[in-house]
């Protein structure tokens, strides 16, 4: 049998091991976060990374990877980038109307397809009146007459023969996701960037 001394109660043993969890578990997240800042690049606020999936990851950089993107593939295969708010650094709201402006040509390069998919913080899709949830390479965007695509970013239909750019969004945050599969040189360079989601004033 087990005798704690008079000083030690088994109380005293329960609280030091709930203290020692509590504190272990804070520093793993400090941790987590330190790497998953560490693996981050973030330009226009959208934020992405080259590193997950690599062969030779450590235990730590695919725990970090799983937190950042769950299931996300080698760079090669697929890359990722994801935002929540605008260009100005404001939270992405369904009570404010938005832009996604590609320039001619700068398209995300890819030897597959790429999409825009909206979804609430959590990341789950959201319904909406068109049962929308994405847009992209496969989605027919009609240009503007100088050659740039506008994706809009709202809760009512855009201008009549623009509805296929249109990606309804929530009443409330929501995130966005972009994916690019079979990147160009250029995104796996790290020279391509998205650009801004930009508030409509």
């Amino acid at each position: 049998m087990t005798h704690f001394p008079a000083t030690l109660s088994y109380s005293h043993v329960v609280q030091g091991i709930i203290v020692g969890a509590v504190l272990a578990f804070v520093t793993a997240q400090l941790i987590m976060n330190a790497v998953v800042r560490a693996m981050t690049t973030t330009v226009n606020g959208w934020s992405t990374t080259v590193k997950a999936g690599q062969p030779g990851n450590g235990l730590l950089v695919r725990a970090a990877c799983a937190r950042i993107l769950p299931g996300v593939n080698v760079v090669q295969e697929a890359a990722y980038w994801t935002t929540t708010v605008d260009g100005a650094g404001r939270r992405l709201n369904g009570q404010h109307e938005y832009v996604l402006r590609f320039p001619a040509g700068q398209l995300p390069p890819n030897d597959a397809f790429w999409s825009l998919t909206m979804t609430d913080v959590v990341g789950y899709m959201v319904r909406n009146p068109i049962a929308r949830y994405s847009v992209g390479s496969r989605s027919g965007l009609v240009p503007n007459a100088d050659g740039s695509i506008d994706i809009y970013l709202r809760r009512t239909a855009p201008a009549a023969g623009h509805e296929s750019n249109w990606l309804p969004v929530p009443a409330g945050n929501f995130k966005l996701m972009l994916r690019a599969y079979v990147p160009g040189r250029a995104v796996l360079d790290g020279a391509y960037h998205v650009p801004p989601v930009m508030k409509v004033q």
